[in-house]
């Protein structure tokens, strides 16, 4: 081979490696799974082997991608984050205080997200989620409030982002007459901004199609009675016919391509319930929803495949919530299987016990409630239940049914002591426990695929993750 052939392949690996170098993503999928933490997966992945009899993990769809890595979650403020300002983090680059969405640390000024970064650069823009679509996660997209509990004014913010699509249960306090007297629904206000209303997949697809821009919420407002907070169901319960997150993934998609030449940037907070059964310690609801996350990762993968050369695909946390640890009292072992024998979350469970209790009044009788143990989390039929627990069951459902009884508060709902218990039994025998019902500073995973991926291997800030992808995408950064 001649000196010129050498320089003129030389020249060329040049050319290709920058041209590959400067290729965009044009379309991003940015995902966040609530409470998330490395040990959360996991679990569910060794659960899902356990139910196939086998010791060890049943990879997940995301655990397999080709950057695997982690990330701190620290705020501003505090070692351990709230969602709002590790929100914050994860959509603007800048540490606030916990509390805070969309400002920084003196809670007035605000700063711009990933989001309206790509919505400068011409991209259509979808944020979404598997909560009230004003809580704290979403929120930190498109809202600037120095108090996340503010859901009227975020919902407000909605009006004015101008982002093409929202999903997600409810705007939650979307009207208050008392609590803002004279001031308008913020449905209304969406409607007359342009935005169109779809409650549930069918009205979606009937009226996706000349909308310019659209929210799709619940079609019928599920209440969970524990926590008195409109949500999408948990997925270890979810009824046939009922809004899914994977629903409303495949609507955001499907809406953010419509007429679309330039790309999208598609946020969703897909395990945006895996942080509210980790609050409330409850590890089968929690690796049911962490399976949900999974099959929302398969979709994306699918249309990554359609285009592999313009797609980038990240997951990552917020932060970890409940501490949860894969091991109980000093025994080298997992019993993970026995709770493929909960079929309800406990917050579900407690509505049956809520709803059994307004039929019968005080005249809930141990044997109702213990048929109701059976049916829910297989005690005694299939699930060992020894004297000493039996008596304790007993004892709480007295306390349970009893007039003025405490119910056990967290941070998303309170629950009958019945169910509190019936959780804390199953756990128990599974082998796992617990150490807050509230967030720690543990480390969250974060996977990535596709144009720009390499950027997240190695160690992780949630500060830096939004300008990696924003740089993988060719927005602009502003200086905040």
């Amino acid at each position: 081979m001649t000196r010129r052939s050498i320089s003129f392949l030389f020249a060329l690996f040049l050319l290709l490696s920058t041209a590959s170098a400067e290729k965009k993503a044009k379309y991003v999928f940015y995902f966040i799974t609530d409470g998330t933490g490395v040990n959360t997966i996991l679990g569910a992945e060794m659960y899902n082997a356990a139910k196939k009899g086998v010791i060890g993990r049943e990879p997940f769809f995301m655990t397999q991608f080709p950057v695997v890595s982690m990330a701190s979650t620290y705020s501003f403020d505090s070692g351990v984050t709230d969602s709002a300002a590790s929100g914050t983090a994860l959509a603007t680059g800048v540490k606030t205080k916990n509390g805070a969405v969309g400002v920084k640390d003196d809670l007035t000024t605000p700063v711009t997200s990933v989001a309206a970064w790509a919505k400068e650069a011409g991209m259509r823009v979808g944020v979404a989620t598997s909560v009230p679509v004003n809580h704290a996660t979403p929120a930190a997209f498109f809202a600037h409030n120095g108090k996340r509990s503010d859901y009227y004014g975020i919902g407000a913010d909605m009006v004015s982002s101008g982002f093409d699509f929202y999903g997600g249960a409810e705007v939650k306090d979307h009207y208050d007459a008392k609590k803002h007297p004279g001031q308008p629904d913020i449905y209304d206000e969406l409607r007359k901004n342009g935005y169109t209303l779809a409650f549930g997949v069918e009205d979606f697809k009937a009226k996706a199609g000349k909308a310019e821009k659209l929210v799709l919420l619940q079609d019928t407002l599920r209440l969970n009675p524990a926590s008195g907070t409109f949500s999408i169901p948990y997925a270890i319960e979810a009824r046939e016919g009922e809004l899914r997150i994977e629903d409303i993934l495949l609507c955001e998609i499907d809406f953010l391509m419509k007429d679309n030449d330039n790309g999208f940037f598609l946020m969703n907070e897909i395990g945006g319930k895996v942080d509210w059964a980790c609050h409330a310690q409850d590890a089968a609801t929690a690796f049911a929803e962490v399976a949900a996350v999974d099959r929302c990762i398969k979709i994306a993968y699918d249309f990554y495949l359609q285009h592999p050369d313009e797609t980038l695909i990240v997951l990552t946390a917020d932060h970890e919530t409940g501490g949860l640890v894969l091991a109980e009292d000093d025994i080298y072992a997992l019993n993970l299987k026995v709770l493929e024998n909960q079929r309800v979350s406990m917050d579900g469970f407690s509505a049956r016990l809520r709803s059994m209790k307004e039929k019968a009044g005080k005249n809930v009788t141990w044997e109702m409630a213990q048929q109701a143990l059976k049916e829910c989390y297989g005690f005694w039929d299939t699930v060992e239940i020894t004297p000493d627990e039996e008596k304790m069951l007993k004892e709480t459902h007295t306390r349970s049914f009893a007039d003025g009884a405490q119910e056990v508060k967290n941070e998303y709902s309170a629950n009958l002591a019945l169910a509190d218990l019936a959780k804390r039994i199953i756990n128990k025998k599974a082998l796992v426990s617990w150490r807050t019902k509230g967030h720690s500073a543990g480390l969250v995973p974060v996977f990535a695929i596709g144009c720009g991926s390499e950027a997240f291997q190695g160690f992780n800030d949630n500060a830096l993750i939004p300008k990696k992808i924003a740089k993988a995408a060719g927005y602009t950064i502003p200086r905040q």
